[in-house]
């Protein structure tokens, strides 16, 4: 039994359309199945923790991040799988993962494989799946989520870049990491990471695994703004965690105090002054590939 949950409005709209093609085909052979429409923020929640407790054996996210995030939040700790669809702006998480990019080639993949497990995350309450972070690229995300509205792909985050780099100013920052691991300043972003890639497929960082059983974590020194433009080839190209610069580290948890601090929370942005971030190891079953090198 296959449950299909569908956020008619990600991807503006692209996502209604792909998951209507699902319902056809899954008809057409003979998959049992159900189709479920989102209606408001947390609905994707409710629906897939619903379908869990009715002992659906997979249910399918169609949509992008964020229909991601909450229909992973219903589903872990359970024996239901996810299947992801990407049908939404971003789609970073399955990048990730190395979940076929086309939508149809992601469903047939989920019809002929078998699930596993693979890791999540908690910050504070709540529960992310993907990346979480503060500083310049909370700022990033924030002009772009205007330009998504005219743009997709990578595009609305290029120019989210380039407006964040004219804004920028250092962040007041504490960040403890594994226990022993203390630092304390100003810095241009922290980033802590299941996944990979954030907006629609920057490779933030590149060395994360969704399977190790730890989180990835980044925390970048300063810079003056006539500076920036001179990383961001690395930033798009994933070795911005190997410049000077930057810090790497890896523990099973870590926490982040920012006055003033706004969170991109798997794509959402979210006003907190603390975050508490702990790995659940193999937490969640999902149809997925493996890493990609």
């Amino acid at each position: 039994m296959i449950t299909v949950i569908v956020n008619p409005i990600a991807g503006s709209g692209y996502a209604l359309t792909v998951g209507q093609k699902i319902d056809a085909i899954l008809e057409k052979r003979g998959v049992e199945h159900t189709t479920e429409y989102t209606t408001a923020v947390g609905h994707a929640t409710v629906l897939a923790r619903s379908a869990a407790e009715r002992g659906v054996a997979t249910v399918l996210s169609v949509g992008g991040d964020g229909t991601l995030n909450e229909i992973a939040a219903g589903l872990v700790g359970t024996n239901t799988a996810l299947g992801v669809i990407p049908a939404g702006t971003g789609n970073d998480f399955v990048k990730a993962i190395g979940t076929p990019k086309g939508w149809e080639d992601a469903l047939e993949y989920v019809l002929t494989h078998t699930a596993k497990p693979l890791d999540t995350g908690m910050i504070n309450d709540s529960f992310f799946i993907n990346v979480c972070g503060a500083g310049f690229d909370v700022m990033v995300l924030e002009y772009a989520l205007t330009a998504k509205k005219h743009m997709r792909g990578i595009w609305p985050y290029l120019y989210g870049v380039i407006a964040a780099i004219r804004a920028f100013k250092p962040f007041e920052m504490l960040v403890e990491i594994g226990g022993n691991i203390k630092l304390k300043g100003k810095y241009m972003l922290c980033t802590i990471a299941n996944g990979r890639y954030i907006g629609g497929g920057i490779p933030i960082l590149p060395a994360a695994d969704v399977n190790d059983g730890l989180l990835d974590v980044m925390v970048v020194d300063p810079l003056p703004s006539w500076r920036i433009p001179f990383y961001l080839p690395a930033l798009l190209g994933g070795t911005l965690m190997k410049k000077k610069i930057a810090h790497h580290y890896r523990a099973k948890r870590c926490s982040l105090v920012s006055p003033g601090m706004r969170l991109n929370l798997d794509g959402e942005i979210i006003p907190m002054e603390s975050a508490s971030f702990e790995c659940n190891p193999a937490s969640l079953l999902a149809y997925w590939p493996g890493n990609p090198a």
